[in-house]
């Protein structure tokens, strides 16, 4: 997911809201009681630390225990929050722990009151309340110490989970404080530290979260065991729409292991010992399904909507000066029309979801990776008949996102076959389930114009963009008078010098489901822009570079970028024959970002990613090892899409199902990546997305430069490329 952040708004002061409280045992608990907005709540008399959804806790054993804010993905989430806390705290990395925040948006949603990891957004908004959480903690151990040593608080410093008084020698460990430093109030002045005192902001620390990962330890939601617990799997209708009209199942339970067939209105599932038998369970099912209105839906349809959407007026994001009057008249503007196929998420790790309903008690438990569990375990709620407090849901890492766990449609299944049954059940759709009923991210077209000057530079530029609305169904109040801001996002912005703009946006969700990709508008919006900005400089007859630098006079972080990318990649030098190289900018998240993509081409058109440089700007950074292995991983998703995917509809029905026909980057198709982050002081921006978002224009260019063929719709088919 994406929105606009205004980060001044959002960094309004919290400092009201921040609460501190004693839990049982004596142990310090710190954080956000209530969101802004809200009345503030007093601190509740506390129990256990469990009851008390901190950010941070205290034990008056030392321990220290962190609750993460948001969920870690991979994204490096789980090292780099603790770091924003642990710089204020003043506490050594290896001496805390690790608690997945349970379900709660109004503590962990801020500042929109809804709890989601995606969009770009975790440090952008983290990056101050943390800081001050942690500093809150600090001040009032401090003040502990000094009122018990009768000092002055400012004779006194925190350093490694310590408070010290230089000038009598004395230390005393945060465990001993935490009693007192309970009872006393917010400090009305929270100090947080200058960026030139940071011990561990900036640097390259180890992620605390791969130890686990490495050695096994870590659980995800696929790893879930519940004793008694029994494994389902399912198949949905493979038609978009469709029901199940019936469904044989004698064969399946004659099978060993296998206990039930459940039904649901558009699928089916057997539940078994295990996952192997269930599997042999449903193979042996006979189903007939009610296809519905889209039976013989194809890509072809689904095109020919979006591109009819163009057509219809839509809604303005922007609009300066008068660009579609200035094109009108020009009889030599130049046009285009691009088209973003429809793409899988392909997680690593499978949707799978884990429910134990208890019909007599009222209650369940919920074991899942989410990236929005809040709203994972409301719609279970409602699926199982319950209030939201009589449903436990236990958030786990999660083995790949990309914007696929912003939707619950597989917590509500597995609620609903859990329902039927009598035991806990894990269902875990198998890799073919999981691509073929995958929320895409949808078909958009985009229409491109501009008109040249006598120098060849725009001097009106039009782009308009039709597809699915992703905000109208998941966050309908970040529509601005029906205007999508995530499909218009790097559009809206776009950084170039031209005195006649125009973004406009046409919403057209067609028949197929879809959900938020990697990249979310950008990477749309990107692929298109920079790929239209190379058509108009080969109109020019101008070096792609020099010209994107002449209209970025008013964006320095833009312009050096791209410099750096170019200078780094050595821009100029002639490639070998059959090879190219293109080079893109990127505007998004409050990140800036210029990618330089070498490639070559043989004769039967197949395309090989060479090398990949990167400068990115994306203001303070927190852990630039995390910066430099998103931007990795995001250019490696990205190629993934460019080089070979596409979700295609034949008789209403995704056509690929495994990595054999939807397939991903291999490590040998992995091109070198060169990562160059700017030293920048200006506050963070994205980093998660804007790697893939980039990626795509720069992969296009540099096959134009090799070939002298402009595709406008990826995947880069060889078929269209090879030689004649």
């Amino acid at each position: 997911m994406n929105a606009p952040l205004n980060i001044a708004s959002i960094e309004q002061s919290r400092r009201g809201f921040l609460k501190i409280a004693v839990a049982a045992g004596g142990g310090l608990m710190v954080g956000f009681w209530s969101l802004p907005g809200e009345a503030s709540a007093a601190a509740k008399a506390v129990t256990a630390p469990a009851d008390l959804n901190a950010f941070i806790a205290i034990g008056a054993d030392d321990t220290i225990t962190l609750t993460m804010p948001k969920v870690e993905m991979g994204q490096g989430t789980y090292t780099s929050i603790p770091m924003l806390i642990a710089e204020e705290l003043e506490v050594d990395m290896d001496k805390i722990a690790l608690r997945h925040a349970p379900p709660n948006p109004k503590v962990y949603g801020a500042p929109f009151g809804d709890q989601f990891t995606g969009g770009s957004t975790t440090i952008r908004l983290m990056w101050e309340p943390m800081r001050q959480t942690g500093a809150a903690a600090r001040m009032v151990l401090i003040q502990a110490a000094a009122d018990q040593w009768q000092v002055a608080p400012d004779s006194c410093h925190a350093e490694h989970g310590e408070v010290v008084h230089a000038a009598s020698g004395r230390r005393i460990k945060y465990g001993r404080l935490v009693q007192a430093a309970g009872k006393l109030p917010v400090p009305e002045k929270i100090t947080l530290k200058d960026p030139k005192d940071f011990k561990l902001i900036g640097k390259p620390l180890k992620r605390l979260d791969a130890k686990g990962k490495t050695d096994g330890t870590a659980l995800f939601g696929i790893d879930t065991v519940v004793p008694g617990m029994k494994v389902a799997v399912v198949a949905a209708s493979p038609v978009v729409g469709g029901k199940l009209k019936s469904v044989k199942d004698a064969k399946a339970r004659k099978l060993r292991g296998v206990r039930d067939v459940v039904k649901l209105d558009n699928a089916v599932a057997v539940v078994a010992d295990n996952y192997w038998y269930a599997k042999q369970g449903l193979a042996a099912l006979e189903i007939t399904w009610d296809e519905g209105q889209y039976a013989k839906l194809s890509t072809d349809d689904v095109r020919a909507i979006m591109l009819e959407a163009l057509k219809k007026p839509g809604k303005v994001a922007r609009n300066d000066g008068d660009a579609l009057k200035v094109i009108a008249a020009d009889g030599k503007r130049v046009e285009a029309v691009y088209v973003n196929p429809m793409l899988a998420h392909a997680t690593m790790e499978p949707m799978n979801c884990t429910v134990h309903y208890d019909a007599k008690r009222g209650s369940a438990e919920i074991w899942v990776g989410s990236q929005v569990p809040a709203r994972a375990r409301d719609d279970a709620a409602k699926v199982l008949g319950l209030a939201p407090e009589k449903v436990t849901l236990h958030n786990h890492l999660i083995g790949g996102g990309f914007g696929r766990r912003l939707y619950t449609d597989y917590v509500v299944q597995a609620a609903a076959l859990a329902k039927q049954v009598k035991w806990p059940l894990k269902v875990v759709w198998s890799r073919e389930e999981d691509i073929q009923h995958d929320l895409v991210r949808g078909l958009y077209a985009h229409s491109v114009s501009a008109s040249l000057d006598a120098s060849g530079r725009p001097v009106a530029f039009s782009h308009k963009i039709a597809g699915p609305s992703n905000m109208a169904t998941f966050a309908p109040s970040f529509l601005q008078n029906g205007l999508d801001t995530d499909n218009v996002e790097g559009s809206d912005i776009f950084s170039y010098d031209i005195p006649n703009m125009r973004t406009e946006y046409t919403r057209e969700d067609g028949p197929v489901p879809s959900g938020f990709w990697r990249g979310v508008g950008p990477t749309r919006n990107m692929a298109v822009l920079e790929s239209f900005i190379d058509e108009l400089a080969e109109k020019a007859g101008q070096d792609p570079l020099a010209y994107r630098l002449a209209m970025l006079d008013k964006q320095p972080r833009a312009a050096h970028v791209l410099k750096l990318a170019a200078q780094r990649a050595g821009w100029g030098d002639k490639p070998p024959a059959g090879s190219g190289r293109g080079i893109a900018l990127m505007r998004a998240w409050g990140t800036y970002l210029a990618q330089v993509v070498d490639v070559s081409v043989n004769d039967d058109g197949e395309v090989a990613v060479k090398r990949v440089v990167c400068v990115v700007d994306c203001g303070h950074v927190v852990n630039p090892d995390t910066v430099a292995a998103q931007i990795q991983s995001g250019i490696n998703y990205g190629l993934t899409a460019g080089l070979f995917g596409a979700i295609t509809f034949k008789d209403g029905r995704i056509e690929q199902s495994n990595f054999h026909d939807y397939r991903i980057l291999r490590l040998s198709e992995a091109p070198v990546i060169e990562v160059e982050i700017v030293n920048s002081t200006e506050a963070p921006g994205g980093i998660g997305e804007p790697g893939t978002a980039g990626v795509g224009a720069a992969l296009t260019n540099a096959v134009f430069a090799a070939t002298g063929k402009r595709v406008r719709e990826m995947p880069l088919r060889p078929e269209l490329l090879k030689k004649a």
